[in-house]
């Protein structure tokens, strides 16, 4: 039995510690997010997330859930690079200490090229001590090596996870992410409660590593920074791009100040960019992404995390999944038969799961067969449908059937429905999709602000402020800000 756990045994431990490091590391962030939201709102500014949702940024169930997203992708990810290093220490070098040398030199390098624009204590945490604890576990869980058969075993593990990685990998691209979410997620019960639940907490983490080109509101101040025309110059600059102006506070960060001609961008009191008053009037867009890019200390981080969610998470998935069928089937079966039996049993789940999405996504519907497709009996059908009239631009107002799709029970067509209605400019079509910011399902509201911005139509501003100022998700408070920027509105000066 321990030749079926143990790998499960070090998965488990370092998501444990990954998710005590992620917890700490989100809540810090969230109480910080919090002061600058309040210092943002007291000085007069739209904020998002809004006063409904600010309170929960100081409670632990937020960091602790936001955390699950750097357990389940940092966590897995460094365990099972750590297990695997180990596994390979010990039965291909035969416990060759310069090997072991060598694979610390690699592991310093690491810590030192996440931490190359600055220190991080808290990304810095999971690199030092994940690594060695799950070394560590793999080398005294490890079984004795099984001298008869041993390949043989060994590609009993093996085989499954490549097959699975080589099928999948055959449907990754940018849409993966959303057929996953509408054919295997909202189209059940228990894939709704997952649906939600990462949409609930997802952007608590994401606010840890976002650069300031990525996060929606950015507070800064100015500072000796005198003449009238430079402080007006500098305010409509960043409002545009909102940076928002605050008074001076130590939870701000970001300082403008001035030396003769020439600004200064500093960061937690470090100089980060020069650049001349003219120079930021004529490409003020340029210089703050440049500010941006000198400021990321999280850019490989970031590339980590999305590694490791995109391959350490199903890893983990499937060892976990192992190990537990491993112990049911160990009541009925003896050891061997039994990690034959889950590991066939996990590669029939995983193909079983392809082949269901890559039906309910696969379907293609061409422009001639739109009327038809939006009367089939399949759902699926009538999600391509609507599809092809957001990719293409096409008119919907002219199939009246969508009216009955509009009460469908379907979220994915609800969904799609209102991104087909953002494409449209008929009036119906625009009080149709107005109705659909009182969707029981988030994922449709979301989608309907973003389609009121792709509309242009200026009518909604008054609509989505005050839908952000009464709205309890931060996801939809979220699209509802990008849909008020992508229709022109601007954040207007503090008090």
């Amino acid at each position: 039995m321990s030749r079926c756990l143990y790998a499960a045994k070090v998965l488990l431990l370092g998501l444990f510690v990954g998710q005590v490091l992620a917890t700490i590391q989100v809540y810090l962030s969230n109480v910080a997010l919090y002061h600058t939201l309040t210092l943002m709102r007291d000085a007069g500014y739209l904020v998002v997330p809004n006063q409904r949702i600010m309170p929960r940024l100081q409670e632990f169930g937020p960091a602790f859930f936001g955390g699950l997203f750097f357990s389940l992708s940092v966590g897995a990810g460094l365990s099972l690079a750590s297990f695997a290093v180990a596994w390979m220490w010990d039965r291909a070098f035969k416990r060759n200490r310069p090997f072991l040398a060598l694979f610390c030199l690699l592991w310093v390098g690491v810590i030192v090229a996440v931490n190359r624009r600055g220190f991080c204590v808290m990304v810095s945490s999971y690199f030092l001590i994940i690594p060695p604890l799950a070394w560590v576990a793999t080398i005294r869980w490890m079984p004795v090596p099984v001298k008869h058969g041993a390949w043989a075993k060994r590609l009993i593990h093996c085989i499954p996870i490549a097959l699975l990685a080589l099928l999948w990998s055959s449907q990754m691209d940018k849409d993966i992410f959303t057929d996953i979410r509408d054919h295997l997620l909202v189209s059940n019960p228990i894939g709704k409660r997952v649906n939600d639940f990462y949409y609930t907490y997802t952007l608590y983490p994401a606010e840890v590593f976002k650069s300031l080109d990525q996060r929606m509101l950015k507070a800064c101040t100015i500072e000796s920074v005198e003449e009238s025309s430079v402080v007006s110059h500098l305010e409509r600059g960043l409002l545009k791009h909102d940076y928002l102006i605050v008074p001076t506070h130590k939870a701000i960060s970001l300082k403008i100040t001035q030396e003769d001609n020439e600004l200064l961008f500093r960061n937690k009191e470090k100089v980060i960019l020069r650049a001349t008053v003219q120079d930021f009037v004529s490409r003020t867009g340029g210089i703050l992404k440049d500010l941006s890019e000198r400021s990321d200390r999280y850019a490989l981080f970031r590339k980590f995390t999305f590694f490791s969610l995109l391959i350490g998470f199903p890893i983990a998935l499937y060892i976990l999944f192992h190990a537990l069928f491993c112990i049911l089937l160990r009541l009925f079966f003896d050891s061997n038969t039994s990690l034959v039996a889950a590991s066939l049993l996990c590669l029939l789940i995983g193909v079983a799961l392809l082949v269901h999405v890559h039906r309910s996504s696969g379907i293609r519907i061409e422009t001639r067969a739109l009327a038809v497709a939006l009367e089939s009996e399949r759902w699926q059908e009538r999600v391509a449908a609507l599809k092809v009239f957001g990719d293409k631009g096409l008119e919907i107002e002219g199939f009246p059937v969508y009216q009955e799709i509009r009460k469908s029970p379907h979220v994915p067509e609800r969904y799609w429905l209102a991104r087909a209605l953002g494409v449209s400019r008929k009036d119906a079509t625009y009080r149709d999709l107005l109705a659909f910011l009182d969707d029981p399902h988030p994922t449709v509201v979301s989608m309907a602000f973003y389609a009121l911005g792709q509309r242009g139509d200026r009518r909604a501003i008054r609509e989505i402020k005050e839908r952000i100022e009464t709205s309890d998700d931060w996801y939809n408070q979220w699209y509802a800000y990008r849909a008020l920027k992508a229709l022109g509105w601007k954040q207007g000066r503090s008090k």
